[in-house]
């Protein structure tokens, strides 16, 4: 349901306008909006001073949510008791140009030695492939060169070969080996007279040797292992000691940055709140909407807070219009996860209707009679429990898995309806019997069921639309009140003409549809009966339950057969298995889109009226995703 909502006045003494707004944000129940313009008022605008405090404010907010995105440092941490003063909000600067400073110290030095240590780590790796010819490169008539060839390029190494054949024939030794990192690793021995004419071949073909570590001689590689190897210990402590610095530094000033950020938050909300004021010259007044229920707690809390000098009235009804109202939802614990389904689309207006209840009764009925089975409910409903344990309360995960929990209930209850354990291994291995009927058989008794719950569905989401065209729309109602009028006698004539109903009603049920046609006509015009027609559809398109719940049926039974077909029973249970698997994620995909569309579609689009403003009361700046208490 959408919270009643009060339009409340607030009036005191100028000098008390920042008391009351610290108040208001401390209560946190009030939505401010602009007051009505009148000749007296004048709005509140913010000083020179106070609109350079809030850009250096936003700068600073920016700034620390840049450095908590860096360090991985969340800003959640309660506020300080107590505003904050302008010598607080420069020291909070301060040390966040610090702390980012340092920080981008650490991060060069653990760059710059990150670098040094995998350039030691591949050179090592390289002296390890080569080994055992490395000896040969230190005399003086061969010249030994160290390349890195890209590993994804097959004809590399080929190519090479062909272009120092052509320059020194067979003069010349080549051996490759690959390296962990991908890279393909190359030693090449020439003669040492040959050095000049081989190093213009490297580079007309853009390759290059594998840069030395310093101080490392070409032919003294080996020797030099173990100092290098002294030397990557030592860039791992530093590594370390570098990391430890950092995470010291973030656990130290972490939680008064947090502080500071909230703190900065809150004053921004502050100085936004204060141009919703308006002021006379001896008086300020703040208007704003509150919970109906919560405006006595309200007036006693601002009463306590600013005193007698302060007042609070409700605005008159014929003052505002339901469409500045911002909305709340609040549905019974039952209902509430279905939330999550409504908010996919834009909140309701004002004085509209929360359609959570409806949705929380009919999709979990839909999901169920397209799944309709109690192996797969089963199944989807260990999922459901593992993601609800897994999540917390009020979270999106907790609400997705309530509402699979509520659609694994009713694909049970469908299941036992409908005779239904992984298809038909229920009457195959337990003599399952259905107890309505058999959806592999009963095609016809489906699609009415299916039909029949569609006409019951967008007949009730046109009588919330009369509801709804009443409040503001007496003629609107009146032809949304003749189309209903006509769906229901139509619908009795033709089941009066099948002979489904006693055929007596036939002439009066016409009789009906031709006394609203007209009404229907004059009430909304010529367009009308086109309208009426796609409501029709509307009622016909609830088919796809069928058509999806016989699919889903038809695929379990025929992964029962195929897997008996195999000779090998091994091979017969996990080719079952695999087509069970595929069954059930396209029955949960399938029942879920589709019963959002039938909602969305058919249901909504009677009586849904988008374009409500979120209530978002002015109090304390919380960080995104956490609850208000």
């Amino acid at each position: 349901m959408i919270i009643p909502m009060t339009r409340v006045r607030i009036l005191g003494p100028r000098p008390e306008l920042d008391q009351t707004l610290a108040a208001l944000q401390d209560i946190g129940i009030v939505h401010l909006a602009a007051p009505k313009a009148a000749p007296a008022l004048q709005p509140v605008e913010l000083s020179e001073q106070e609109t350079r405090q809030a850009r250096h404010l936003r700068n600073l907010v920016r700034d620390l949510d840049v450095l908590a995105t860096r360090t991985g440092t969340p800003m959640h941490h309660p506020p300080a008791a107590g505003p904050a003063s302008t010598a607080d909000f420069a020291r909070w600067v301060r040390a966040t140009h610090r702390v980012g400073r340092e920080i981008d110290r650490l991060e060069r030095r653990s760059r710059d030695a990150a670098g040094q240590r995998a350039e030691i780590a591949r050179f090592e790796q390289f002296v390890q492939a080569f080994r055992g010819l490395l000896p040969r490169a230190q005399g003086g008539r061969m010249h030994g060169y160290q390349l890195i060839l890209r590993g994804e390029d097959p004809d590399a190494v080929p190519r090479l070969r062909q272009a120092l054949e052509k320059v020194l024939g067979t003069e010349f030794a080549l051996e490759t080996s690959p390296m962990p990192s991908g890279e393909l690793a190359a030693l090449l021995l020439v003669p040492t007279a040959e050095a000049p004419r081989v190093d213009r071949l490297l580079a007309q073909t853009g390759i290059h040797e594998l840069p030395l570590p310093p101080g490392v001689a070409a032919g003294a590689m080996l020797d030099a292992l173990p100092e290098l190897a002294a030397r990557r210990d030592a860039l791992d402590a530093d590594l370390a000691d570098l990391d430890r610095r950092r995470k010291g530094l973030v656990e130290g000033e972490g939680p008064d940055l947090a502080r500071g950020r909230l703190a900065a938050a809150d004053r921004l909300l502050e100085l936004a709140a204060r141009e919703q004021a308006a002021m006379t010259p001896r008086s300020f007044v703040l208007e704003g909407w509150t919970p109906s229920s919560e405006l006595p707690r309200l007036t006693r809390d601002l009463g306590r807070r600013g005193g007698s000098t302060v007042v609070i009235e409700p605005v008159a009804r014929e003052e505002w219009s339901a469409a500045d109202a911002p909305v709340v939802l609040a549905n019974p614990r039952l209902f509430r996860p279905f939330e999550i389904l409504t908010r996919m689309l834009p909140l309701p207006k004002y004085g509209s209707i929360d359609p959570t209840p409806y949705t929380a009764v009919f999709f979990p009925m839909f999901f169920g009679l397209i799944l309709g089975d109690i192996g797969y409910g089963l199944v989807l409903a260990a999922l459901a429990l593992g993601l609800r344990r897994r999540s917390r309360e009020g979270t999106t995960g907790r609400a997705i898995a309530e509402v699979l929990g509520a659609g694994s209930a009713f694909a049970i209850l469908f299941g036992i309806g409908f005779g239904e354990f992984f298809g038909d291994l229920g009457h195959r291995w337990f003599g399952l019997r259905p107890v309505a009927f058999n959806r592999e058989e009963s095609l016809i008794p489906f699609l009415a069921l299916a039909v029949a719950i569609g006409f019951v569905h967008v007949s009730l989401g046109m009588i919330l639309g009369i509801i709804n065209a009443a409040r503001g729309h007496p003629r609107q109602a009146v032809g949304r009140s003749a189309a209903l009028a006509m769906l229901i006698f139509v619908t009795v004539a033709l089941l009066a003409a099948f002979g489904i109903v006693p055929r007596g009603l036939l002439t009066p049920a016409v009789v009906v549809t031709l006394i609203a046609f007209p009404v229907l006509v004059v009430a909304e015009g010529i367009i009308a009966p086109i309208e009426f027609l796609s409501t029709v559809s509307n009622v016909l398109s609830y088919a796809r339950i069928m058509a999806l719940g016989t699919a889903s049926v038809m695929m379990a039974v025929v992964a029962n057969r195929l897997a008996g077909s195999v000779g090998s029973v091994v091979v017969g249970v996990l080719f079952g298995l695999l087509f069970h698997l595929v069954n059930f994620v396209l029955g949960v995909f399938a029942p879920t889109v589709h019963g959002l569309r039938l909602h969305y579609v058919e249901f909504f689009g009677k009586f849904y009226s988008p374009g409500g403003a979120p209530f978002a009361p002015f109090g304390h700046w919380r960080p995104q995703g956490t609850p208000r208490p």
